[in-house]
């Protein structure tokens, strides 16, 4: 790998075609890249003389824009390259050499784009007076910053799609919330009849793979939470597969990458997979087939310590729920004896063009109760 690409889905690693040695870079890292143009030089190994192959990226189109007639001829120009070799003679690399100028980036104003000593000079004259400049936007910025410090970053990739999306989700859907309290102790009890076992095969078992099996069998009797509906509200589509997602705090950001076809997944797959996602988020590795195609999502605020939340749904799901942290709280029982269980809030936030209040809550209620009598599950398991 030569290049990491950050899409507004996922990081995409982009490997050398040839072996060889890069020779310039035509974008700093953080930059934006244009369709098509130069991603950097190299010099393939066993090529002959300074051949430089430029490596042009292709996987861009999901976020960049095609490049204009102006952009393709300032990039064929900037390139100055016949067949990927620059056309500058010997004594013309030379100078170049010992004046620290990259002839890459050299417009060349010879025939088919040579490049020549007025060329050069030209070049450093421009690089002169960019110093020049950015010499004077220092001072100013020191002057400023001296009145008042601040930093201006840019939102891109992960964070400017994500920021789209909530916007997004927030103007179209009419979102509705419905929270519940869940009694854990049960829960509780089974995960640490199981956690051993699973440690055993090299998998760590939380309490998501539950949550989540939990919600899989809950969509069997109501279909409508896993469906989508179109942009006019005229259809509705039913998903028979539920991709159900999970929103991970990775190396990019906020990621919601998903488990597919949870329905046909024992506890133990969904353990698996669910914490190779997790990694991959982490170490932001998702492929862009992990963060597409959900049907449902899962917000777990617990693990940071919140307690009550109104998740967004994620567009074009119609629902989300949010998982708050666990407390131990006193309790009546039906004796009215005072008992401590452990109590984990939940809050569903519904699409209410297709979802009704009633319909949410019943949900709830079932999937709640998968979750406080776990045994229950196993009378429609598979």
């Amino acid at each position: 790998p030569v290049v990491e690409v950050m899409t507004d889905k996922a990081l995409v690693e982009i490997p050398a075609k040839h072996n060889g040695t890069i020779v310039s870079l035509c974008y700093q890292q953080g930059d934006i890249a244009k369709v098509h143009s130069a991603l950097f030089t190299m010099q393939v190994e066993g090529a002959q003389g300074q051949q430089q192959t430029p490596s042009k990226d292709t996987t861009q189109k999901v976020t960049a824009p095609e490049p204009t007639s102006q952009t393709q001829g300032s990039t064929s120009a900037n390139l100055a390259t016949v067949n990927h070799k620059v056309l500058a003679s010997p004594a013309v690399r030379r100078v170049a050499r010992e004046q620290d100028i990259d002839l890459s980036k050299v417009q060349g104003t010879g025939d088919k784009g040579r490049i020549l000593k007025c060329d050069l000079t030209q070049q450093r004259n421009e690089k002169s007076a960019d110093n020049t400049k950015a010499h004077s936007e220092t001072h100013n910025a020191t002057q400023r910053n001296s009145q008042g410090a601040t930093r201006v970053e840019r939102i891109s990739g992960i964070k400017a799609a994500m920021a789209k999306q909530m916007v997004h989700s927030v103007a179209t859907i009419p979102h509705f919330t419905v929270s519940e309290e869940i009694q854990m102790d049960a829960l509780i009890a089974l995960r640490a009849q199981l956690k051993d076992d699973f440690a055993e095969q090299g998998v760590k078992l939380s309490f998501m793979p539950f949550f989540i099996k939990a919600l899989s069998m809950a969509l069997k009797a109501f279909p409508i939470i896993n469906s989508q509906v179109n942009a006019d509200c005229t259809e509705l589509t039913y998903f028979k597969d539920h991709n159900i997602g999970m929103a991970v705090d990775g190396k990019l950001g906020l990621m919601v990458p998903n488990i597919k076809g949870v329905q046909d997944m024992s506890i133990f797959d969904i353990a698996k997979r669910a914490g190779e996602l997790i990694e991959q988020a982490r170490e932001g590795r998702l492929k862009t087939q992990d963060l597409t195609g959900g049907t449902i999502s899962i917000s777990n605020i617990g693990v940071l310590g919140g307690t009550v939340a109104t998740p967004v749904i994620n567009h074009p799901e119609a629902a989300i729920v949010a998982l708050g942290k666990m407390q131990r709280l006193p309790r009546f029982d039906e004796n009215d004896n005072v008992h401590a269980v452990n109590i984990m809030h939940v809050s569903w936030s519904g699409d209410h063009r297709i979802i009704d209040g009633a319909t949410m809550v019943k949900f709830n209620n079932l999937w709640k109760s998968y979750i406080e009598q776990p045994m229950k599950m196993l009378g429609t398991l598979r």
